[in-house]
Formats: C-alpha cells, sequence, structure tokens
C-alpha cells in the first residue's frame, strides 16, 4: 500500500465502523420497547435478560461509536465493536439457518417479514466489513486526527509489540 494512503485507512475505518455504530445505536434508543421485541425474535437469549440486553444494546453501540469516531482507546473500542459484530454475524446467521422470518433490528426495525434474505444478506455484509475494520484498528490503531494521537494515546501496532 502507498505510503501516502496508509495513514488514510486505520481513520477511514474508524469513521465507518464509529459511524454504523453510532447510527444503529440511535435507530434503537429511539424505541427500546422495538429494540427489546427485536431482540426477543432472535430466540437466543433466555427471556429474563432480553429486556436488560435490549435496553442497554443501543447505549452500547454509541458508546463504541463515539470512541472510534473520537479515536479514543481505538484498540479496545475496535475489539469490543469486532466481538460485538461477530456476534451480531452469527445471530443473524442462526436466524436464517433455523428458518426464522425476522427483521434484523440492526437499524431499529423488528418484526416479522415475509422475505428476510435481502435483510439478512445486507446485515452480514455490514457487519463483516465492520469487523474488518475493527481488525485492521486492533492491528494498526493509530490514526490523523484522533484523539489518541492528540493526547500521545497512541498505542503500538502489533508488528512493533512483536519485535519487543
Amino acid at each position: 500500500m502507498p505510503v501516502s494512503v496508509r495513514p488514510a485507512v486505520p481513520a477511514a475505518a474508524r469513521l465507518f465502523a464509529g459511524g454504523i455504530y453510532l447510527w444503529f445505536g440511535l435507530a434503537k434508543i429511539i424505541d427500546v420497547d422495538l429494540t427489546i421485541r427485536s431482540v426477543r425474535a432472535y430466540q437466543i437469549l433466555p427471556e429474563a435478560i432480553v429486556p436488560a440486553f435490549g435496553t442497554a444494546l443501543p447505549v452500547v453501540e454509541m458508546a463504541l461509536g463515539v470512541l472510534l469516531v473520537a479515536g479514543l482507546v481505538t484498540r479496545a473500542a475496535a475489539l469490543a465493536t469486532g466481538l460485538l459484530s461477530l456476534a451480531f454475524f452469527l445471530a443473524i446467521c442462526s436466524a436464517w439457518v433455523r428458518g426464522l422470518s425476522i427483521e434484523c433490528g440492526c437499524f431499529g426495525n423488528s418484526g416479522y417479514t415475509a422475505d428476510p434474505v435481502p435483510g439478512y444478506v445486507r446485515e452480514l455484509v455490514i457487519n463483516a466489513l465492520i469487523i474488518a475494520a475493527c481488525w485492521w484498528l486492533i492491528r494498526r490503531p493509530a490514526s490523523r486526527f484522533s484523539l489518541d494521537s492528540a493526547l500521545g494515546l497512541s498505542p503500538p501496532t502489533v508488528k512493533e509489540l512483536s519485535h519487543d
């Protein structure tokens, strides 16, 4: 990759993943009851924790989005975001394999739908791209226009750590 492009990649990855997570969280926090119904529709979590999970999820997504967009504790935020996107990816796969006809709920929609496949494919692609962006940020978290850089908190890259 050309030297002039390299510094832009982590910033783009941060803004992409963080922006999507802000969008996810905002769409869900607008109607928490709808988010809880969406979590329930997956039929994965025990009912006893569905309301707490559905209520906390948009707050967590928005917090991760803010951290990534700001570039603060980037590696940790990318790790948490990547793991959460992996969980979403697996949940969508599970719903699809089990033949559930639900909307994913990623953008605040929920409930049953006659043709969920286009939504499943869209959400799988989005989450795969977020996972890829987060993987990049875990390996190379330092970027321009980040609070980590401005505050002198940019951690070493994975490559730098392996040479110590």
